[in-house]
Formats: C-alpha cells, sequence, structure tokens
C-alpha cells in the first residue's frame, strides 16, 4: 500500500495556516483593513519565505486589503515567530491571487478522451460487442446443422 509522504514544509505550512488565520483576523481588526480570511499558505524549501494567500470578503476590495496586509507583515511575523515553535519564522508574503470564474451549470459537458478516442457514443460504449463465431462465449459452441 502506497504511503503519503508528509514533508516538513507541508507540515509547517499547515501549522502556519492555522496561526496566520488568527493573527490576520486580530490585524485586519486593529488596522481597519477590509476582512479577508487566510486560505493557503505556501513554505520554500528552505523555509525562508511564505506565500500567505487570503481571500478578501469584498472582491473589489481586494487590491486594498493586500497592500494593508504588506504593510503591517513585519508586525503579523513578529507575534507569528512568539506564537510557533521554530527557530527561524519565514519572510511573509502576500501575492494577489485572481480567482477564475466559476464555469456556468447550462454548459453541455464536453465528452471525455476516452470517448473521442475510441469513437464510441455513451449508448454504443454500454453495449456489449457481438462475439466472434455467433455466440455468446456463456457455454458451448452453436449446435451445426448435420445433414
Amino acid at each position: 500500500m502506497p504511503q503519503k509522504s508528509f514533508h516538513r514544509t507541508d507540515r509547517v505550512a499547515a501549522q502556519l495556516r492555522r496561526e496566520l488565520g488568527t493573527l490576520v483576523r486580530e490585524a485586519v481588526a486593529e488596522h481597519g483593513l477590509p476582512s479577508v480570511s487566510v486560505s493557503d499558505v505556501e513554505v520554500t524549501r528552505d523555509m525562508a519565505h511564505a506565500k500567505v494567500y487570503v481571500t478578501a470578503l469584498q472582491s473589489e476590495r481586494a487590491a486594498e486589503a493586500i497592500k494593508g496586509l504588506k504593510a503591517v507583515a513585519p508586525e503579523v511575523r513578529y507575534r507569528l515567530a512568539r506564537a510557533v515553535k521554530l527557530r527561524h519564522v519565514p519572510e511573509l508574503h502576500f501575492p494577489l491571487r485572481r480567482l477564475r470564474r466559476p464555469r456556468r451549470a447550462h454548459r453541455k459537458p464536453v465528452a471525455g478522451p476516452a470517448r473521442r478516442r475510441r469513437g464510441l457514443s455513451p449508448s454504443a460504449r454500454r453495449a456489449p460487442a457481438p462475439a466472434a463465431g455467433g455466440h455468446d462465449g456463456a457455454g458451448a459452441p452453436p449446435p451445426t446443422m448435420n445433414r
């Protein structure tokens, strides 16, 4: 059975995401920034830098929220260092990530690659093909006519 590999950077990123959720919420309240929530944290291999992805609750004020978080990043990093047991706390970066528009539900789904490759329609895929020799393969071959 294949085992999942849990790298240290993944565990550190999960811990930072939990702590930063609280710290960012406090910083937003203290500095009057637009409401955001921490959605993901990515830590570099050497754990010197961390990208903190946030979701703005008011999408039209997302740029303002990111700008404010970048301004208070040193303070948030200081509080984070006091909250976690790491020798070196990564430098925090708040990139602006644009979200794609969701796909419309009323669009017709595209045929999957298996259907296109084989050239089969959904109904043709379900119906079994007749076996060679004229019998179904479930038992003895069909009877032959003797004269």
